[in-house]
């Protein structure tokens, strides 16, 4: 098969753009959760991800680690997640972003709730936001979560215990009064 300029063949780099293409929507909002509603960021964090990605397909059998990548969607959600954790590890000290929650779509319902809880999870600490994404957005297993964060079991659920007392005590008698009707 042809080879095109530092990109490999035409078939993977065709492959690569299908899944990027269909893989960008799912990452970008998970991000945005990530980031509190911080779209600028979650671009970034998307679009590091992404060129991760690239560079992992291009390798003969996907392996990475010594490992074959089984589940590319999967991969590129733990790619993601690390990304994101490691962005608060090195971010500067003096550095604020200030950006209003995004108008994700999603099943109709109270704004007044969504917000608080976008706000809340926005006040947890990085790890402890992406345990929580992990664990109750995107659906993933305790063990799964763990594989993705590289930490042990034991730590995502000790993360999820505690992160839900702090939105919990964040959210206070709120929650209540936010309740869908």
């Amino acid at each position: 098969m042809a080879s095109t300029a530092g990109r490999g063949t035409d078939a993977e780099y065709t492959d690569y753009t299908e899944f990027a293409a269909a893989r960008s929507g799912h990452l970008f909002r998970s991000a945005c959760l990530l980031t509190g509603g911080d779209t600028h960021l979650a671009e970034d964090l998307v679009q590091e991800t992404l060129s991760r990605m690239y560079t992992v397909w291009r390798r003969p059998g996907r392996f990475f680690g010594g490992r074959a990548i089984e589940n590319p969607a999967g991969y590129a959600q733990g790619v993601l997640y690390r990304q994101f954790v490691s962005h608060h590890r090195r971010r500067s000290a003096g550095e604020r972003p200030i950006a209003e929650v995004p108008d994700l779509p999603g099943p109709e319902g109270d704004g007044a709730l969504r917000v608080a809880l976008l706000t809340a999870l926005a006040a947890l600490a990085p790890r402890d936001r992406a345990v929580l994404v992990l664990r109750y957005w995107e659906d993933v297993s305790v063990e799964e979560s763990a594989e993705i964060l590289r930490c042990s079991a034991g730590a995502v659920r000790t993360r999820s215990a505690r992160a839900l007392a702090r939105l919990r005590a964040l959210l206070g008698d709120s929650l209540a009064d936010l309740s869908v009707r």
